[in-house]
């Protein structure tokens, strides 16, 4: 992953509504993967096999054990602030797909990434990024040890990437199970996420 500061000069940053007025005008194509990170347009990397079917169990994990009311998002966006639109590889909001027809989710009850080359990331800039948004429920299904990593309590910290950080992280592994926060009485084996 390149970062701004190997690079001279001035970054030109982008209010979340100007990056999603370019997405209006077709200035991306579709298939491109781009994310906005505070002000800064991120092309994500590429996804290989191992990494879209993690995505797909862990979504049909979360869908089976959460029931109605909840929309599990795959790779969409969500709006955390004026400069921050990521799209994680997993989202929960509340509510039905038409509640989000007018605007994407601002606060996921849970955002999922899947890891593989991208550990470092998930764990550092989007961790925190999450954390700064008051994000309570944060998991990052790291493939390459086969652990589900689960963040919590957004603190703030100056020296963390964003300004802040989670202040409990824990790892677990099958045959071990995890309730999301907004629905602790849902149980989902750590097995089922894994591929």
């Amino acid at each position: 992953m390149v970062t701004v500061e190997r690079f001279r000069g001035t970054a030109r940053t982008w209010t979340r509504l100007e990056y999603e007025r370019l997405i209006e005008c077709g200035f991306f194509r579709a298939d491109e993967p781009i994310e906005l990170i505070r002000g800064l347009l991120i092309a994500s990397e590429p996804q290989g096999s191992l990494h879209a079917v993690a995505v797909g169990l862990a979504s049909e994990a979360l869908r089976s054990a959460l029931g109605s009311g909840w929309v599990v998002r795959e790779e969409k966006p969500i709006a955390l602030d004026g400069d921050s639109e990521p799209e994680p590889d997993l989202a929960v909001v509340p509510g039905t797909h038409r509640d989000y027809a007018t605007a994407h989710p601002t606060r996921p009850v849970l955002v999922v990434e899947v890891a593989e080359t991208s550990l470092a990331w998930d764990r550092g800039d989007k961790g925190s990024l999450y954390a700064r948004a008051g994000i309570e429920d944060y998991w990052i299904l790291n493939l390459l040890d086969r652990v589900l990593e689960v963040y919590r309590n957004p603190v703030p910290d100056p020296s963390a990437q964003h300004g802040w950080r989670y202040a409990s992280i824990e790892t677990f592994a099958p045959p071990a199970t995890m309730s999301p926060l907004a629905v602790p009485g849902a149980s989902i084996p750590v097995a089922a996420l894994l591929p």
